[in-house]
């Protein structure tokens, strides 16, 4: 019984897919000799920009967050910022080309001018000039120091070894005033990825040192956070160029131009431009070329930086 049964549903089976095909219905030719492959559509690659880590990533996030925003506006171009940990990864992301636009201070870029990057602009410190300092500072109640030369024996804490005025300006000012670095009892650097200028304010804060070196403008940064009335500034060094954009090697000049141009357009007379500008720690961003840096390239000699770990 089962056999014959499906006998007959097998002989319908045609019979029900000719029904199917109503006589007024043309039937459609279907060629397999030709595919069309789906074409996987793929975002637009972003361009990398990395902000220095002197600060924790949360407040290099917010500081540039309105910058690349109007950048991406501006440009029409995907802008990405990433973070690196330290000073050093970010200097060889730069060599390796996974960071397209570099903002750092200028003894990171003559490192990566080494490979090839290439200043294009630099900005208007918030002091309204396009250089800045290094400030020593110490506690207010430290009555021991004095001058620079009553910091001869005392624990220095410096931000990074590449770190412009977090430690080398300030380097430069003890040298000119004859103090070396045998001549300190330590000499340490913020330990840990981001946020190191503000460790070392709290280190001095808290006494685990006795002095520590940071970029001028540092302090005011912190308000709020600590009492920085209990920080008093010992000296400062001479003014350097400014923070630097520099473009990796390699990346297209037509993609460079657009962004500078974009960043040259900012003004602090236009209200919604002076929040991108006031937020990001700057003043406005002016053009600037490799020749600029000189003078820390002669620093840098001085110093001699070649012959430093983590400098070379």
């Amino acid at each position: 019984m089962r056999r014959r049964e499906a006998l007959c549903a097998l002989f319908t089976l045609p019979a029900a897919l000719l029904w199917g095909c109503g006589n007024d219905e043309d039937a459609v030719r279907v060629d397999l000799s030709k595919r069309e492959e789906p074409t996987l559509r793929l975002p637009p690659k972003a361009i990398t920009y990395a902000y220095l880590p002197q600060y924790a990533h949360t407040v290099s996030y917010e500081r540039h967050r309105l910058l690349l925003e109007y950048l991406g506006r501006a440009t029409g171009l995907n802008l990405r910022q990433i973070f690196p940990d330290t000073f050093e990864e970010h200097v060889r992301m730069v060599e390796r080309g996974e960071i397209d636009i570099s903002f750092s201070n200028p003894f990171a870029y003559i490192r990566m001018a080494r490979s090839g990057a290439r200043a294009f602009a630099r900005i208007i410190e918030p002091s309204g000039k396009p250089d800045f300092k290094s400030q020593i500072i110490c506690r207010r109640d430290n009555g021991a120091l004095k001058t620079l030369e009553d910091c001869r024996g005392k624990r220095w804490m410096a931000v990074d070894p590449s770190s412009a005025g977090g430690y080398l300006y300030a380097l430069g000012e003890f040298l000119e005033n004859g103090i070396r670095r045998r001549d300190f009892a330590e000499i340490s650097f913020a330990p840990g990825p981001g946020g190191k200028q503000e460790k070392v304010v709290l280190a001095v804060y808290a006494g685990t040192c006795d002095i520590g070196s940071i970029r001028d403008g540092t302090l005011e940064i912190l308000r709020g956070k600590i009492d920085i009335g209990q920080i008093r500034v010992l000296a400062e060094s001479r003014a350097y160029p400014g923070w630097v954009y520099a473009a990796r090697a390699g990346l297209a000049p037509q993609i460079v131009d657009r962004i500078a141009k974009a960043m040259f357009h900012l003004s602090m007379s236009r209200p919604d431009d002076a929040v991108i500008l006031t937020t990001a720690g700057m003043r406005g961003i002016i053009p600037a070329t490799d020749a600029d840096y000189g003078s820390v390239r002669q620093l840098a000699e001085k110093l001699g930086l070649d012959t430093l770990e983590e400098n070379a």
